[in-house]
């Protein structure tokens, strides 16, 4: 999953940065309003955390121009504005959470977690399909309560597959979400892994099928 961080202190948004690629997102990192805006025009994200006092553009301005387009994108206020009045505005503009600072990584991190199941309509951390199982907060995958062995790589097709189970999900769609802004990842990269985890899914009940013209399917084999 690829996640917008929009924070100008440097220190901080270093740490954010670092917690969220260890947690094994992709994450881009926009210092100011205009570049996180140009941002959410050029890619796509699963989820958004932004700060309110933002250079160039404020942080309510970037994210109530994100809601007029019609965007569900998620959205986590990260900021140091505490009063009943800022985190009313906040909300009322179209954030789904509003963490304070400062704040532990830790519990960014499960907040993280817990707005992308709740987007994806799953409340259990565990995701399960045929014989396969997915745990969001651990991020291991097991057949048969046995963990498999997956790539970093292999591990995030996995979940945007498995987050998308029973739907199509474009090659396109799964290169961009694998990639921040300094690194790439091109689609014929993309059908290595799925042929990896093809292989390593054999037995578990569950299926990746390619649909020609429109993307891969993961359903559960009948």
């Amino acid at each position: 999953m690829k996640i917008l961080l929009v924070e100008d202190d440097q220190t901080l948004g270093e740490a954010v940065m670092l917690a969220i690629r260890q947690a094994g997102f992709a994450v881009d990192w926009a210092q100011d309003g205009v570049r996180a805006e140009s941002a959410l025009a050029a890619f796509s994200y699963d989820a958004m955390l932004l700060d309110l006092g933002l250079p160039r553009r404020e942080g309510l301005d970037v994210l109530r121009t994100l809601r007029k387009r019609g965007a569900r994108l998620p959205v986590m206020i990260l900021t140091a504005r505490d009063t009943v009045e800022d985190r009313v505005r906040g909300l009322d503009a179209g954030a789904d959470d509003y963490l304070l600072k400062p704040f532990a990584l830790n519990e960014l991190l499960a907040r993280l977690r817990a707005l992308l199941r709740r987007v994806h309509g799953a409340a259990d951390p565990q995701i399960h399909i045929g014989r396969l199982s997915f745990d969001s907060v651990t991020r291991q995958a097991s057949v048969d309560e046995t963990p498999l062995a997956l790539s970093a790589r292999e591990l995030e097709v996995l979940e945007i597959l498995l987050n998308h189970a029973g739907r199509v999900t474009a090659k396109e769609a799964i290169a961009d979400r694998l990639t921040g802004w300094d690194d790439g990842v091109g689609e014929n990269a993309v059908e290595v892994y799925i042929h990896r985890l093809r292989r390593k899914l054999e037995g578990s009940g569950v299926a990746i099928r390619t649909l020609r013209g429109l993307g891969y399917l993961m359903e559960a084999e009948r």
